[in-house]
């Protein structure tokens, strides 16, 4: 019988330590497995709370993420932060682009290389289900609709479901 792996999807936190907090303890109730942000993480001082996961971490920069250094430094023990990520984990061929050049975007989910792409930069969770699965969680900042929003992936279904915290 295969064990059900859950993959937690955010992007977009923009520095809301409350959201990054209520996340965190949300992936760890919910003992996820693997936890991947697809960039704007925005200041290094996000790395503390992040690093309260008991989880694998997996980070990219976004668009907005200014103080690369500083955001290396900070989460060095964490992950390696890099502009696009490549991962298998539970068999998939996992991509993780954050997004703000759409033509790329576009390459990467249409190359038929992966198995799910995870994105952000638009602030609005969409998943678009194809022979790549395509999913941008959301906002987890919450800055701009009002809704702070993450998403679950089921690799076992391969589905996903998005949770407002």
């Amino acid at each position: 019988m295969r064990v059900v792996c859950l993959i937690g999807l955010v992007a977009d936190s923009h520095d809301n330590l409350d959201s990054i907090r209520k996340a965190v303890n949300l992936f760890n109730r919910e003992s996820v497995d693997l936890v991947i942000h697809a960039g704007d993480l925005i200041s290094p001082f996000t790395a503390q709370e992040f690093g309260r996961l008991e989880m694998r971490f997996e980070a990219i920069f976004g668009n907005n993420d200014g103080e690369r250094d500083g955001l290396r430094a900070a989460y060095s023990e964490l992950t390696e932060l890099s502009d696009f990520k490549e991962l298998e984990f539970d068999g998939l061929q996992i991509a993780v682009i954050h997004g703000h050049n759409r033509q790329i975007l576009d390459c990467v989910a249409g190359c038929g290389r992966y198995d799910l792409v995870v994105t952000g930069h638009t602030h609005e969770k969409t998943i678009v289900s194809a022979e790549t699965i395509k999913v941008n969680p959301g906002e987890l900042c919450g800055y701009l609709s009002g809704e702070s929003t993450l998403a679950l992936f089921d690799t076992d279904r391969l589905s996903c479901e998005f949770v407002r915290l």
